[in-house]
Formats: C-alpha cells, structure tokens, sequence
C-alpha cells in the first residue's frame, strides 16, 4: 500500500520574520512528471539582518504526488490535498534537477 498525506496549502507571499533575516513562499504549482503531478512550492529566504553578512536564495518545496487536488478546507480556511510523498532517492534526483533548472532555485527540499 502506497503511503499518503495530508497537506494544507501555505498562505502565499506571507514572509516570515527571523532573527537573520526573512523567507516566504510565494508560488504554487504542478509539475507533470511521467503521467503523474508533483505538488511543489517556490520561496525565497533572505538573510540581511545577520551580523556576518547579507544573502539570500530561492528554494522549491516538494509535497510529493498528487493523489487529490484541494478536496476539502482545513479549519484555517485553506485547501487540502492528498500526496504520495517522494521517497525513491533516483526520483528526488531527477525532479531537484527539473525544478532548479525550471524554477531557478538553489535548494530544494522534499517533505
């Protein structure tokens, strides 16, 4: 049996404050991969209030596959979804390559 899991769909473009600095999330979206969707977010962290330094980069958060697209509300209002997370290291691979490529990020980070 294939596991599966909730996933309540972050509020977009709400930063984050941090004691170095900030992020946010600021995309959703699907990428098709070999019949399958995966669920993915795009966010960025910057980190400008640290005393040794200023940077920053932009990182994609993977949910996994999409079993079923936002099928109920959570008590907070926001969408849910069923996923298969990705937990084969080959399809990790190739789907970090995808999305740094697509989406120009320097990380990202299965759930």
């Amino acid at each position: 049996m294939t596991k599966t899991e909730r996933v309540a769909h972050p509020q977009l473009n709400q930063e984050i404050t941090a004691i170095g600095g900030r992020y946010a999330l600021v995309q959703e979206a699907r990428l098709p991969y070999h019949g399958r969707e995966i669920l993915y977010w795009v966010g960025y962290g910057a980190f400008d209030t640290t005393c040794c330094g200023v940077g920053g980069c932009g990182y994609a958060l993977v949910a996994g596959f999409v079993v079923q697209w936002k099928y109920e509300t959570n008590a907070d209002g926001r969408a849910v979804s069923v996923v298969e997370p990705i937990s084969d290291p080959a399809i990790q691979e190739q789907v970090c390559h995808l999305l740094q490529k697509q989406e120009m990020v320097q990380e990202v980070k299965f759930q």
